[in-house]
């Protein structure tokens, strides 16, 4: 099961604040639109995101059909499959997408723990 480019969506209450933070921890801007309250940040191998008022808790998150630099990949699995294969599995979904289209798209899960996971393609 390919999931995709890994990330950590957080939940953040001043995305100016949190955008300075992490700048010290040395990320820098990948992408996303800071007017829109959500930039995507990295370190080296690490991305996390940073989501105002978005999301009511943090988020573990996979980009199926990226890599870790947002670059289009080849070879990915869509989200409709990994739906498919997730209910095969016995895991319900949080939230669904639909098995009629294609393109962008995304599910939700979460954990034992109740752990949100987000599987979000975005082609």
């Amino acid at each position: 099961m390919k999931l995709g480019a890994f990330s950590v969506s957080l939940n953040v209450k001043d995305i100016h604040l949190s955008k300075a933070f992490y700048e010290k921890l040395g990320f820098s801007t990948l992408g996303g639109d800071i007017n829109q309250n959500w930039l995507i940040m990295k370190n080296e191998h690490t991305v996390i995101g940073l989501f105002q008022g978005m999301f009511e808790k943090n988020a573990l998150t996979f980009n199926p059909g990226w890599n870790s630099n947002a670059e289009n990949l080849d070879d990915f699995t869509d989200v409709r499959e990994l739906q498919k294969k997730l209910k095969e599995e016995g895991i319900e979904l949080t939230q669904e997408a639909d098995g009629s289209t294609e393109g962008p798209a995304y599910i939700a899960i979460e954990d034992p723990d109740g752990n949100p996971i987000l599987i979000d393609q975005h082609r």
